[in-house]
Order: structure tokens, then sequence, then C-alpha cells
């Protein structure tokens, strides 16, 4: 059984989606993390065999700290997850809506859900909590009346709480993108047709420019860009990129021809796109 580490509590979104990413491949036990650092150290002494860690979503962006956790780190990106995130109000069995008088959740199911809470429901007083998981368990554990938990159908479901509102989140078109990190799984070069890389330019005047026109040439897509500050060098950055592409032999081209013109360019890993 492989072991998957995760940044949150069971049954928060991270084992959903490292689930529905080995679902069919391999059987699968979930080592829980508090913080995305604590992925990588769960790897380097041998608590987990591969972890799964989110860089973005489409409502609210990149997750700047795992792109620079990425590059600092050797674990290779061998495949990526997308997962809607719906956000549901959970409660004890037999509670209804009018009961609650407290919900708790973290700070980001907050920020997707305050309209819902503004507009059916202000009595309800929002409560910030470190994971959307830990708050359902906690309802479920402490038999706590009148307080819900904001989380997903999978953590109701495993700490047996209902869904009293399901899909409260403003926006519907809401998923979040996890990388999986696992340098066991071999993707062969007919499969791989997605690479993610960061590499810094010289300070000069078009030099970024520059590479996207060679990229555009050989034919490479690029589905990101995100630019980082380098601590300690005074308006300097490096850039995260992701991109895709018909063959890998145009992709080693492109990177042939852009390696003379960057600085410090790494491959994170080469995998197979979702979408």
């Amino acid at each position: 059984m492989k072991r998957i580490a995760i940044q949150g509590y069971p049954g928060c979104f991270h084992e959903e989606a490292a689930r529905l990413f080995y679902e069919g491949k391999e059987d699968v036990s979930i080592v829980a993390c508090d913080t995305f650092d604590g992925l990588y150290r769960a790897m380097e002494r041998g608590e987990a065999d591969a972890a799964v860690m989110a860089v973005e979503n489409t409502v609210s962006g990149g997750l700047v700290r795992n792109f620079e956790l990425l590059r600092g780190h050797s674990q290779p990106v061998r495949g990526e997850v997308y997962l809607r995130i719906q956000q549901n109000l959970l409660a004890l069995p037999g509670e209804r809506l009018e009961d609650i008088r407290e919900v708790r959740t973290h700070y980001m199911a907050i920020n997707q859900t305050r309209d819902f809470f503004e507009r059916e429901c202000p009595w309800i007083k929002v409560v910030e909590s470190e994971d959307t998981a830990k708050s359902a368990a906690e309802v479920a554990r402490e038999r706590l009346h009148g307080v819900g938990a904001v989380a997903s159908v999978f953590a109701a479901k495993l700490y047996g709480l209902e869904v009293l509102r399901e899909s409260i989140e403003t926006y519907k078109e809401n998923f979040t993108r996890f990388v999986i990190l696992d340098d066991t799984l071999e993707i062969p070069a007919d499969r791989t047709d997605k690479a993610s890389l960061c590499f810094t330019l010289p300070h000069t005047p078009g030099s970024l420019s520059h590479i996207l026109t060679i990229l555009s040439f050989y034919g490479m897509n690029l589905t990101r860009i995100q630019s980082l500050p380098i601590p300690g060098r005074q308006w300097q950055y490096f850039f995260y990129a992701d991109i895709r592409f018909e063959t890998y032999e145009r992709y080693s081209q492109a990177l042939s021809a852009v390696r003379p013109l960057v600085e410090d360019l790494q491959v994170l890993g080469e995998y197979t796109a979702v979408l």
C-alpha cells in the first residue's frame, strides 16, 4: 500500500484529490501533515512514499509558497489532478439550518461561501479554523449541537455528518489543481505532454519576451507562468512555468534552444496532462 502525504486533516480536499488520482492504480494510505513543508519532511524521513500538493485554484490563484517548495526540493512532479471544490454546510444528524448558530471552517472556505451566509442565514457566526475537515471532525467527535462546519461531502461521509446545504460556494467553477510528487511513477515519452519548469533571467530588456518567442516557435503552449521574488536578490525574480506540447522531441528541442539564454533552469517534472 502506497503512503501518500497530504497537507490537512483526514477527509480534506487533499485526501480526496489523492484518492482520485490513484483510484484504480494503487491502494493508498494517507499520511496527514500540518504544513506543506511537512509533506517533504515525511518523504525525506521515509514516512511517506509520495505526496499530493495543491498549486493553484481557479478562484484564489496560485499558492506561491508551494512553487518555492517545488523549486527547492528534488522530488519530481509526475502527474496532476483537478478537483472541483464544492463547499457544503454540515452538521450533526437531525440538526436543521435554523438550529445552527456557529459554523467553523478554513479561511479560504469562508471566502468562498461568504455570500451564502450573508444572504441565506445572517444569524450564523462564521469562525475561522485551521482545516475544513478538522472542523467537521470536531463537530462529530464533540457532538456539537448548534455548530456546523463547511467541508466536503467526502468529509461528511467520513465523520457521519449530514449535509444541510449543498454547494454553497459563490463560484461554482471552482477547481484546485494538485501535483503528484511520486518518483516511482514512470511516464513513457509518448504519453508525456506537459512539463513544469523554473528558471531565472538576466536583468536585461526583453529577456522574457525572447524566451516566450522561442517557446512559441517550437509549438510550446504556455499554460501558466508565475514570477516570484528571489530572496536576497533585489528586484530579481524566478519564473515558474507550465507548458504543453505535442511531441517530446519538439519539447526537447525547445529546452535546448532556451537553455543558453536562462539561468538556473530546472525541470521540475514531466508528466501527462489532465486538461
